[in-house]
């Protein structure tokens, strides 16, 4: 799998505050690339470096296939969906299109753009009518209009209902299957699980954890979490197994179900309510960080 982006020692430094601090990591041509953490923890710098809007204290990014680092003419070549990107008021979705095909010397036809995007049934509508799943949707195609190879993705869900989170992820799973590079940053850790191939976790403007989600999980926790209802188990059983009891639910951590299950028949605990979970990537994050994502 060849090399999309090469990022090594990248440092930005403002005043007092070291917004990104040292890091480095590889983004594979093709693969969906996830940059997790919270606010303030310099993701959102990194990528504005990487797209060429800000320049870095030090350290490099480099584009493999054009083989030069970042600069402000990498813009004809990348593709980008900011978090907060204002639109013309009193223009339709498609004289949107047309407008911003204007900005570029090679452009994706407009009949595929459309159908990638799923923007047929709103052509005509103006930009201020549009639900936010249908922005998203716009935004993404005026990322893509350019035909890029690599498209940068700033938390683009942020601030939609889950169905329409779910109708996005597939776009994004449809783009990438036409060996297009993702560069995802997210606050949704389920979003990370189901696009990412490869993710990087930030705190603080420094790299904590980098690997794939499954890798990740592996590596961090061999156990599940088994839930009953508090009242539904004895307290000499909680106590005796130091088993933790969280908003009136009995959090059982174990490396073997069917023995815990034999156990708690043993002692005739009702499973009515059973709900056992494999950790994901909030876990994760609150193991690392000691917080989770969204705080």
């Amino acid at each position: 799998m060849s090399v999309a982006i090469c990022v090594q020692a990248l440092t930005k430094q403002y005043k007092d505050v070291t917004a990104v601090n040292n890091i480095s990591f590889d983004v594979k041509q093709g693969h969906c690339f996830g940059l997790l953490g919270p606010n303030g923890a310099g993701k959102t710098t990194t990528i504005e470096i990487m797209e060429g809007i800000i320049k870095a204290s030090s350290g490099s990014v480099v584009y493999q296939h054009h083989d030069k680092e970042v600069d402000h003419n990498i813009s004809q070549q990348i593709g980008i969906q900011f978090q907060h990107t204002a639109l013309q008021d009193f223009l339709t979705v498609k004289e949107t299109l047309n407008l911003f095909a204007s900005f570029y010397q090679d452009t994706l036809p407009q009949k595929q753009l459309i159908e990638l995007c799923d923007l047929s049934g709103f052509l005509d509508r103006d930009n201020r009518l549009l639900s936010g799943g249908q922005r998203q949707r716009l935004l993404l195609a005026l990322a893509l209009i350019n035909d890029p190879e690599i498209i940068f993705l700033d938390e683009p869900t942020t601030g939609l209902d889950p169905h329409a989170r779910r109708n996005f992820w597939q776009l994004i799973k449809n783009i990438k299957g036409q060996n297009k590079t993702i560069i995802l940053t997210t606050h949704y850790m389920d979003e990370a699980e189901q696009l990412c191939d490869d993710i990087v976790i930030m705190d603080q403007g420094s790299i904590i954890e980098t690997g794939t989600p499954h890798q990740l999980l592996s590596k961090h926790f061999q156990n599940v979490f088994i839930y009953l209802p508090e009242q539904q188990v004895p307290l000499k059983l909680i106590e005796e197994n130091q088993w933790v009891i969280l908003s009136g639910r009995v959090e059982i951590t174990t490396n073997n179900v069917e023995k815990t299950l034999a156990l708690l028949m043993e002692h005739k605990v009702s499973l009515d309510g059973l709900h056992v979970k494999s950790a994901n990537l909030d876990d994760l994050f609150l193991h690392l960080t000691g917080h989770s994502l969204r705080e």
